[in-house]
């Protein structure tokens, strides 16, 4: 087992499971035997995951909790305002029925929707109103986290693909040789967009050059 403690910019692979802590309820997890037990999406792909500790890929509360620590297995307590926050009954909204209607949609109880890019879930259908609930279907729960901190990482090209998925970017592939980073994109990225990840990327990681290949464009280049 490794001594070094993690602190805060550290780079650690981890997995973890979230539950409703009351009722056992598995919402989320990065072990795939626990997804399939559970009966969660089995599209999507359950493996450890590299976190900067610090940088909000996770809840803060756990990234604070694990800094000082080794890595090993440990289990975290949350209060609703550790978590998702307590209810609130002002995102509570009542919304006319022809807002569904212009969009096709026939509203019932349980519902998730998106309105105006707001999602939520319907609570109550009465006439010609229906009442949304933009709370996190998590507000108001007290929540478990399992953490097992497997390793720290050192290699400049998995921090860089870690920093990549957080920031949103849709990008194919990623390498670092000396110090100069190669992304292929899945299509354009703004210029301001790529300087803020850059910018981030070059604070956190060993990397002084970004060099950009748009994959759509260049397989075009190769068919013509």
């Amino acid at each position: 087992m490794e001594s070094k403690k993690i602190k805060k910019g550290d780079f650690v692979e981890l997995e973890y499971t979230g539950k409703q802590k009351d009722e056992g309820i598995v919402f989320d997890t990065t072990v795939k035997e626990i997804a399939i037990a559970n009966d969660l999406n089995k599209e999507a792909d359950y493996k450890p995951v590299v976190i900067c500790i610090g940088e909000g890929i996770m809840l803060p509360v756990l990234e604070e909790g694990l800094v000082g620590k080794k890595p090993g297995k440990y289990t975290f307590d949350l209060d609703p305002e550790q978590a998702f926050g307590k209810k609130s009954a002002q995102l509570l909204k009542l919304i006319p029925m022809k807002v569904f209607k212009q969009q096709d949609i026939m509203p019932y109880v349980g519902l998730d929707v998106n309105i105006d890019n707001q999602y939520g879930i319907i609570r109550n259908v009465s006439g010609g109103r229906v009442i949304v609930d933009f709370n996190h279907p998590l507000s108001g729960r007290d929540l478990t986290y399992d953490i097992e901190v497997k390793k720290f990482v050192t290699n400049d090209k998995e921090k860089l693909d870690s920093l990549l998925k957080a920031s949103g970017i849709h990008y194919d592939s990623c390498s670092v040789k000396e110090k100069n980073a190669m992304i292929v994109l899945e299509h354009d990225v703004p210029d301001e967009v790529k300087k803020i990840v850059e910018d981030k990327v070059k604070k956190l990681v060993n990397i002084k050059k970004f060099s950009y290949v748009t994959k759509k464009k260049d397989e075009k280049q190769q068919k013509s």
